[in-house]
């Protein structure tokens, strides 16, 4: 009995094409959109691999880069994938780039074609061309990487294969103290050591920036709205340039002299502010707190 592909949840991706066109790019962007990549993979090995999928948790994306680096297994590949075809959503990736630009990064990188032998790069590329021409014309999506970067190409990978649901930037907001040191992960550091600090007022001591009291103190100084305001606006295009330039994750820090009640103060609206952008997932956390 054939079992119907819309039966199924899992996703399976087939990434393949020409040595040298981003397959190891691909092969990472996919990995930060949360799919369980298989490098090099034999395609005699692909379906139990899928099958192996399909009982484990985490893995219900799956991507397999296999390529003329199988040696003569990669002959399979074609006969293999219409196997997959049946029972599977299955999707074919092929990358491709022009001779001069595939040349062009062998020898910036100064390693030789896989299948070049005592030949040229050139020659390499001509025989590989030859092998994977049948797989192209089955393919379900072409990527000419010729005039891409790996950031572009990141980011032509993630409008593909990114569900609807998956943010382009994941954002953590993250108070901490001066005292206890700079995060070494930051991306950007704003200092609220400008403001008057509440653990100098007796009713606030014992407080934190999570608490009204101590919010209510911090945004009533003078500047302080105006900074917030001013720097989540200054964040709107480096928030939106990280996207295009297909970074993924950044770390904005927040500090104060302890990490406990203006930069938690601050960190809480900033993250409230920045939620509204387009495409960014915020995260807060306040590292120092109730380290005093």
């Amino acid at each position: 009995m054939t079992t119907d592909p819309n039966d199924s949840s899992q996703e399976v991706l087939i990434v393949t094409g020409m040595s040298g066109a981003g397959r190891s790019t691909v092969a990472n962007a996919l990995e930060d959109l949360e799919w369980y990549v298989v490098d090099n993979l034999p395609p005699q090995m692909l379906r139990p691999l899928v099958d192996l999928a399909e009982r484990a948790e985490g893995t219900e994306k799956l991507a397999a880069v296999v390529d003329v680096r199988g040696r003569d297994f990669f002959a399979d590949l074609r006969s293999m994938l219409q196997g997959l075809r049946e029972g599977t959503h299955l999707r074919v990736l092929f990358l491709d780039a022009s001779d001069d630009a595939l040349v062009r990064r062998y020898e910036a990188v100064r390693r030789p074609h896989p299948l070049q032998g005592d030949g040229t790069i050139l020659d390499g590329i001509r025989i590989e061309r030859a092998r994977v021409a049948a797989i192209r014309e089955i393919s379900d999506v072409v990527i000419d990487t010729t005039d891409l970067n790996v950031h572009q190409l990141g980011s032509t990978v993630r409008d593909l294969f990114a569900a609807e649901n998956t943010p382009g930037l994941q954002v953590t907001v993250m108070s901490f103290g001066f005292k206890y040191g700079i995060p070494t992960d930051a991306d950007m550091i704003a200092d609220a050591r400008f403001l008057p600090n509440p653990f100098w007022v007796p009713g606030l001591r014992a407080h934190t920036g999570l608490d009204t009291e101590v919010t209510d103190y911090v945004f009533d100084q003078p500047g302080a709205e105006e900074f917030l305001t001013a720097y989540a606006a200054a964040l709107k295009p480096v928030l939106a340039g990280y996207q295009k330039e297909n970074k993924r994750h950044a770390v904005i820090a927040v500090g104060c002299t302890g990490g406990k009640h203006r930069s938690v103060a601050m960190s809480e609206r900033l993250a409230a502010l920045i939620t509204s952008q387009p495409n960014v997932a915020v995260t807060v956390k306040h590292r120092d707190l109730g380290r005093e």
